[in-house]
């Protein structure tokens, strides 16, 4: 299927109702990024993909694709859990593919920040698949040490979305 300008168009239409700044939409054939500008219009960019692309969190993880300032990257679920001088970090990963949210809804307060405690059932965030929102939970007593994936970035199950440092 070939994506024209009136598809764009229509998309850039549909995203200026929506409080979004960026969408970044991946198929087997295409990669296609739009962020809002500070004067309220859109920027794209295109990338044609000869293979399928497998979507993950961090940078690290992969190389960071074109224009992701943020750290989304493309490849796949990041090792097990790393170790630092300062204790042992564990990775908190994604149940299932879908898109990572790090507050409830648009314009709400996070679930956490870096810095945080958390309990072992404390909620994270959440992944949003197929329409259904799963709630990411620490597993784990400690501190949030990094939060290594975009808020509403794509991810793939498995995929490292955030590192606790454990208490």
């Amino acid at each position: 299927m070939e994506l024209t300008n009136e598809d764009v168009a229509d998309i850039l239409a549909l995203l200026d109702s929506l409080p979004y700044d960026e969408l970044d939409l991946r198929t087997s054939a295409f990669r296609l990024t739009l962020r809002r500008t500070a004067d309220g219009g859109w920027t794209q960019s295109r990338q044609d993909l000869a293979p399928p692309v497998v979507l993950a969190g961090p940078a690290g993880d992969a190389a960071p694709a074109a224009g992701d300032a943020d750290g989304a990257a493309a490849g796949t679920p990041a090792p097990g859990p790393a170790v630092t001088p300062t204790g042992a970090l564990t990775d908190v990963t994604a149940p299932l593919p879908g898109t990572f949210y790090r507050a409830p809804r648009p314009g709400a307060a996070p679930f956490t920040e870096i810095g945080a405690s958390v309990e072992p059932d404390t909620v994270l965030a959440i992944v949003e698949t197929m329409k259904l929102m799963n709630p990411v939970h620490a597993g784990t007593r400690g501190t949030v040490a990094e939060i290594l994936v975009a808020n509403a970035a794509a991810v793939a199950q498995g995929a490292v979305l955030l590192r606790i440092e454990r208490a």
